[in-house]
């Protein structure tokens, strides 16, 4: 029977059509990264080369050191660094912590409340700046990490996400059968739900992790001084200080805020995609 399917067809795998496809997709995406080294490799003028220059030149180190000589940019790498990881750590705790609450507790008001908090996910970050910092300052954590750290402790789509990983993941005879063994509501989160919601919550703080590496706009409202800049509003800073935008020092500064990232995807790129994958079968 075996043999007959397969003389069919039926199980046939991949075809070079489907691989070629793959590797022409893969080659697209990951033009512009190599695109970027091209121009961090060079002067400024191989943006205007007609046709366009796709041989990296021999200025990388020299434009480097161009950035590391403008702005404190290993600083910037430090404090980066920092923020993303202790803010990822914690926004994964407490947002798997209010995930387990709103859906395996039972409390008074308890859908009213997330439907409030999903919907602070359609209110623009543009329209809560002004009461934030003035909240920041009067703490006196301007040009503090702390003011970056804090507010992205806990995040809506967090709490939503691990809510319905926590849903997913976790029956309530379970929950039930620790109450009855006499375990509380904090250890029952700590040895039963937590270690049930891994894959959800590994994908969590790698978003997590990338979008505060990434984040631009508010660290550039509540950091003026260079020794407190994360990687994106020392890139700025590097920009500011030329007559000129210099491309290849601009990307050259780029390349090296973007190797981090690139080395935290090949470690846990795998985690993503299985928490991914696993939440969506789940569901």
């Amino acid at each position: 029977m075996r043999t007959s399917l397969l003389r069919s067809g039926v199980n046939r795998g991949p075809g070079l059509l489907t691989y070629g496809l793959l590797l022409l997709l893969a080659a697209l995406s990951f033009f512009p990264f190599y695109w970027m080294f091209v121009v961090a490799s060079n002067d400024t003028s191989v943006i205007n080369d007609i046709p366009p220059r796709l041989v990296p030149g021999d200025r990388f180190m020299d434009n480097i050191r161009t950035v590391f000589g403008n702005v404190p940019f290993g600083r910037a790498l430090i404090n980066s660094a920092i923020v993303a990881t202790v803010a990822a750590v914690a926004q994964t705790f407490f947002s798997a912590l209010a995930g387990y609450s709103f859906a395996k507790l039972r409390f008074k008001g308890r859908n009213v409340l997330f439907v409030i908090i999903i919907a602070t996910m359609m209110v623009p970050l543009q329209l809560g700046v002004v009461p934030q910092f003035l909240l920041i300052s009067r703490l006196g954590w301007v040009n503090d990490l702390r003011a970056l750290i804090v507010p992205a402790t806990v995040s809506a789509f967090g709490v939503f996400w691990m809510r319905q990983a926590v849903q997913a993941a976790v029956p309530d005879e379970l929950i039930q059968a620790s109450k009855v063994d006499g375990a509380g509501t904090f250890r029952t989160f700590r040895s039963i739900v937590l270690p049930a919601v891994r894959p959800q919550a590994a994908v969590l703080a790698l978003f997590a992790f990338m979008g505060l590496w990434n984040d631009f706009f508010w660290p550039l409202v509540v950091l003026n001084r260079q020794d407190s800049f994360t990687v994106q509003v020392a890139l700025r800073q590097v920009q500011e200080q030329a007559y000129v935008t210099d491309y290849g020092v601009q990307m050259a500064g780029t390349v090296v805020g973007t190797v981090p990232l690139f080395i935290v995807f090949l470690i846990f790129g795998k985690q993503i995609v299985g928490g991914i994958m696993e939440g969506a079968i789940k569901g």
